[in-house]
């Protein structure tokens, strides 16, 4: 072989060789950049904290929007409303930050003090300090209407963190059914029907879903989470059964060709102003349906107004940054070696998930009319500071993922060499 072709096959093999390079950079480009972001240590803190932030921003713009008519109408200030959002939501973020800064062994602590403050505020609703509020009696107020607030909301978050606590301490003999079903299921029980005695059903059947939720995480067998089902089943056939506002309600969902009268006028006005939203939607503040045709446009149906002022567009929008929302938090309970922080990060996630996806499906019309609020969308001071609380909950246990936590030990002391995981779980303990 000549000098010339040996010179023009080396040629040719580094051509190639940087093709195949140039293709592989190229299509880590296309795929490895989210794929590099995700494997980054606090990539999960930035992303629950990333899409609740959006979320928040959202919601305090469209309870302005969707409450200014009825605020200004019965209130005489068309702020009213988005002012009294702001008082929580200022509230919720300093505990929401101080939260999201404790350690494992602080919220462990806090998971018993909220369980006995959860119960005692339930029990509260029952005393001359309870409210009626449309027919259920779940608000306790202390002097000024600013102080009331509904404690089924943190009745929640009380219910996931001391359940994560209790299954987590029980861990290596959750196979015996004795020690997986007590003393939790009897506890969230009793949680869930002190929010039933309230008559408050919506509330009642995302703390049974929670409760469900955290004991499939753990590995109940099937056939527990079917009986639980099934009694969950029966207790909802009761209570539809004993309120005939409740059965009006369902049998209107069956049967929608009833009409506005038979019980179908809030869903009805719901699915008009999503139709009327289009692609684009109407404009920020430019619903119609806030003007008096929309029921509850700034709490339960606030993802309508949503769609009618953002269009399809912005309603997607707000779905992904729910699914960005749900994903972290599935992150977090998949890579948390902490047991704790693995059940409450599961339990948090599932709230958020199955509350978001009944409140938007309500809307659509996919099932019946529960009053269950938007997570961070809706107005509602008990709603978006319990909401808050759990997120900090959540942002603690991304920060004590076993790289996130090594990351921030050595942001704080560079010069000192990473610990090892076991000194950093010795040092926890």
């Amino acid at each position: 072989m000549s000098a010339g072709e040996v010179t023009s096959a080396r040629t040719g093999r580094t051509t190639e060789a940087a093709a195949r390079r140039g293709t592989d950079q190229s299509s880590r480009g296309r795929g490895g950049f989210v794929s590099a972001a995700l494997a980054k240590p606090l990539a999960d803190y930035y992303l629950i904290l990333g899409a609740a932030v959006l979320l928040l921003a959202l919601g305090t713009m469209m309870v302005l929007s969707a409450s200014s008519v009825f605020a200004m109408v019965n209130y005489g200030d068309a702020y009213y409303f988005v002012k009294r959002q702001l008082v929580f939501l200022v509230v919720g973020l300093v505990a929401m930050w101080w939260l999201s800064q404790s350690s494992v062994k602080r919220l462990r602590v806090l998971a018993w003090l909220a369980l006995f403050a959860a119960i005692g505020l339930l029990i509260l609703t029952f005393t001359p300090l309870g409210v009626n509020v449309n027919g259920n009696r779940n608000w306790v107020q202390f002097g000024t209407s600013l102080l009331r607030i509904q404690p089924s909301e943190f009745a929640k978050l009380a219910m996931i963190m001391w359940g994560a606590d209790v299954l987590a301490r029980k861990d290596k003999v959750l196979d015996q059914p004795k020690h997986l079903l007590f003393p939790y299921l009897p506890v969230a029980a009793v949680l869930t029907g002190l929010v039933v005695a309230q008559r408050d059903l919506g509330t009642a059947l995302v703390m049974g879903a929670i409760m469900v939720g955290l004991l499939w995480v753990v590995g109940a067998p099937k056939r527990v989470l079917f009986g639980i089902g099934l009694v969950g089943a029966a207790g909802v056939a009761a209570m539809v059964i004993a309120s005939p506002n409740r059965l009006r309600r369902i049998l209107a969902f069956i049967n929608p060709s009833e009409g506005e009268l038979a019980g179908n006028y809030q869903a009805l006005q719901g699915m008009y102003s999503l139709a009327s939203g289009g692609w684009w939607g109407q404009g920020l503040g430019q619903s119609r349906g806030k003007w008096g045709s929309l029921v509850e446009a700034h709490t339960d149906f606030i993802f309508a107004v949503i769609g009618e002022e953002f269009g399809l567009i912005g309603s997607v929008g707000v779905l992904a940054l729910f699914l960005a929302l749900i994903f972290g938090g599935l992150r977090v309970a998949q890579r948390s070696t902490d047991k704790f922080c693995r059940y409450a990060a599961s339990g948090v996630t599932i709230w958020f998930g199955f509350q978001s996806l009944v409140n938007i499906a309500v809307v659509l019309r996919l099932v019946p009319v529960m009053g269950i609020p938007l997570p961070f969308l809706s107005y509602g001071g008990s709603a978006l500071l319990a909401n808050l609380l759990a997120l900090g909950v959540l942002l603690a246990c991304a920060r004590n993922e076993p790289a996130a936590r090594r990351a921030i030990q050595h942001a704080r002391d560079p010069h000192r060499p990473r610990p090892k995981m076991t000194t950093v779980i010795g040092s926890r303990s």
